[in-house]
């Protein structure tokens, strides 16, 4: 994946998971009935999909794994 691609992707995965805390941060209203969309897993799967982006971008930049770690 490119350069663009990985920060149009890492730009995305912030804002989802910037308006999905926000979502889920707002007090409940019983008058509307229960919250249908979860938002705190969305939220924590945005920012998992960031933190891949952001390893993939260090990685890009030259980053290596040490040479003690074997996969």
């Amino acid at each position: 994946m490119s350069l663009t691609t990985t920060l149009i992707l890492l730009g995305a995965a912030l804002a989802v998971m910037v308006f999905a805390g926000w979502r889920g941060a707002r007090p409940p209203d019983p008058f509307k009935g229960p919250r249908m969309v979860p938002w705190r897993f969305i939220m924590l799967g945005a920012a998992a999909l960031a933190m891949l982006l952001l390893i993939h971008l260090a990685t890009l930049f030259g980053a290596e794994r040490p040479p003690w770690v074997s996969v």
